[in-house]
Parts: structure tokens; sequence; C-alpha cells
């Protein structure tokens, strides 16, 4: 079995930029703050270095994620599904539920792009693993927190949106 996930050439960049921040920026920085607190004295009671030490814990295990994902991404260039009507990765996805005819719009993209509040989720997700496959005028049943619920698919846009 393949570890690989896909993602969107800006999330790849996301990653790529955030693991530069990291290697460049933070891991000097603790690496700094590490060394002030050692000069300290006693390091058995001293709250700053042991602080300090486990902030780069954070950012080594961080970094250590960042490569791994980067390692196995597999990069999806969704403009070349322009013009299609089925939902896939990359899909900005308009909808409707059926129930109380709210419009709700959703991008399908990797697992670690997803962004609530850019209402960018997950193809893992249960709502994406009920719209994908289908196509535009189609009803998907999704299984949510509260229950199934039925949306119209209204439009598949397909941008690489950054």
């Amino acid at each position: 079995m393949s570890d690989r996930f896909p993602i969107t050439p800006a999330g790849l960049k996301r990653l790529q930029e955030e693991l530069k921040h990291l290697q460049s920026v933070e891991r000097p920085k603790i690496a700094q703050e590490i060394e002030v607190a050692r000069a300290h004295g006693d390091l058995r009671e001293n709250a700053e270095y042991h602080a300090a030490k486990e902030k780069q814990g954070h950012i080594e295990g961080r970094i250590m994620d960042l490569n791994g994902w980067i390692a196995n991404a597999e990069v999806i260039d969704v403009s070349r599904f322009k013009g299609q009507d089925t939902v896939l990765f990359g899909a900005t996805v308009e909808l409707m539920d059926v129930e109380n005819e709210k419009k709700v719009s959703y991008r399908i993209v990797g697992e670690f792009e997803a962004d609530l509040k850019r209402r960018w989720i997950s193809v893992t997700s249960p709502v994406a693993r009920g719209l994908i496959g289908k196509k535009v005028g189609e009803v998907a049943m999704v299984t949510s927190p509260g229950g199934q619920r039925e949306f119209e698919i209204l439009s598949v846009a397909f941008e690489d949106v950054g």
C-alpha cells in the first residue's frame, strides 16, 4: 500500500514554505534560546531551558512531519480538469441543501490543505467522499455529524487557488 496522498501545487508550496521557515528561522532561534537558558546555570531547575527544549522538540517533530508529507505528496494539477462537470479532487463545488434550500460551496483539497474557514474540505472527509464522482444536477447523500443530508450539485469548477 502506498502512503502517497493528493495535494494541489499551491498546497505543496505552502508545506515547503513552512518547512523552510522552520529550518531557517525557528530552528536557529530556538537553538539560541537554549544557549541563553543554559548560561543561567543549574539545568534541573531552569524553567526557561526546559521550555526551550520542549519547543525544540515540537519544531523538530513538525519538520519531520513536513519532510514526510512533502516526500509522499502526489501533486495534482487541477487545472487539467477544467470543463468537467464531475466532482473530483480539487473541485470547487456549489451545493444546495435539499432540506433547507441553503447554498454552500466547498473546495475539495488534500488532507493537509483542509481549512474550514476557507471552506476547503479534505478529500477524505465524509462530505467529500459523498460528492466525489457525482455530476452537476445529481443529488449526493452525505453523512454528517447531524445525520444523513442530501445536497444537489449546482456547479463544479476547477482552478488552482493559492
